[in-house]
């Protein structure tokens, strides 16, 4: 199975512009382009236009929003020929605090610069709403602005580094080093063993809520190596062959989820309690309940996330 096109947040073809990133007149000269659009991002929330199709809340770049904004646009890439931004405004105080829940956060806010009826969102409640270029851009400003966030010093010398390369690097001009946007990689993998599959559930999902295992790759491992490891620490169950299906960007915060699908050796569970709440083995029957919504005890992942597509193709018998 190779049709990642389908999975949210996936390639678009978008021209992301790399050759222009160190193009400093070339970079002054578009944000004062008449097509050129920015994006802002305030605390890792994304404006949307929220209707019956939710759009982004694309703004000028001279827009008041951005005049109290202390860092530099971004360069996303370009659409139609126009160059897009995003910016960080997290400096703006909407004068009332988010209330994240325990898994995502469902307040919005309102920008009085920004038109009325676009709000600033989570973007996982609404990433399936918009279209897949814009969903793609989305994801590219929530994750690189998050790494902004939370990379504000020299990894090697400890002081303060400064965005450069039109936001995709962040230079440190005490010991001259040069630090690069990363991506986590993810394992997210289908265990099936005859007609069942192996679900688990974290601590702080929704309740009910049930999804593939998954964990971060150590360094020095293959992809078949963490599939193998995750599982075998967290259920005990021990995974034979394992084969890629396909990969999903995931901006919460910065990952590449690597979907794949191994064969089980072994199939009595015995849960690590540290790392999840509870896993089982749902066979097809009892999936396709979860995904009709007529199981009681069991939800499924949320929509957009690679694991109810993965889910939902193995249902569908696109996985060959």
């Amino acid at each position: 199975m190779r049709y990642t096109e389908n999975v949210t947040f996936c390639g678009t073809g978008l021209d992301r512009g790399a050759a222009l990133r160190e193009n400093s007149d070339w970079l002054r000269l578009a944000l004062r382009r008449q097509g050129a659009r920015v994006l802002p991002v305030w605390r890792g929330k994304i404006p949307i236009r929220i209707g019956q199709s939710a759009k982004l809340a694309w703004l000028p770049p001279d827009c008041d929003c951005f005049k109290d904004s202390s860092e530099s646009p971004i360069l996303l890439g370009l659409t139609d020929g126009n160059p897009a931004f995003a910016r960080d405004i997290s400096n703006w105080d909407p004068g009332e605090s988010a209330r994240p829940s325990e898994f995502l956060d469902a307040s919005k806010q309102s920008h009085p610069d920004i038109p009325d009826e676009c709000f600033f969102v989570d973007l996982r409640l609404h990433m399936t709403q918009l279209d897949a270029r814009e969903a793609e851009l989305a994801a590219i400003a929530k994750a690189v602005l998050g790494w902004h966030s939370t990379h504000r010093y020299c990894a090697r010398c400890g002081r303060p580094s400064h965005p450069e390369c039109a936001g995709w690097r962040r230079d440190c001009n005490h010991c001259d080093s040069q630090h690069f946007c990363r991506t986590d990689p993810v394992v997210i993998m289908l265990i099936t063993r005859g007609n069942s599959v192996l679900v688990g559930r974290s601590y702080e999902w929704p309740s009910k809520t049930y999804s593939l295992l998954a964990g971060f790759m150590e360094p020095g491992e293959t992809v078949e190596a963490a599939v193998r490891r995750e599982v075998f620490e967290e259920t005990s169950v021990r995974v034979g062959e394992v084969e890629m299906l396909t990969t999903q960007p995931w901006p919460f915060p910065t990952s590449l989820m690597i979907g794949c699908r191994g064969e089980a050796l072994s199939s009595e569970i015995n849960i690590d309690a540290t790392e999840i709440e509870d896993a089982k083995w749902l066979s097809r029957e009892d999936m396709l309940d979860v995904y009709a919504g007529i199981r009681e005890d069991v939800a499924p992942p949320r929509k957009g996330a690679i694991a109810h597509f993965i889910i939902f193709s193995w249902l569908a018998g696109k996985l060959h």
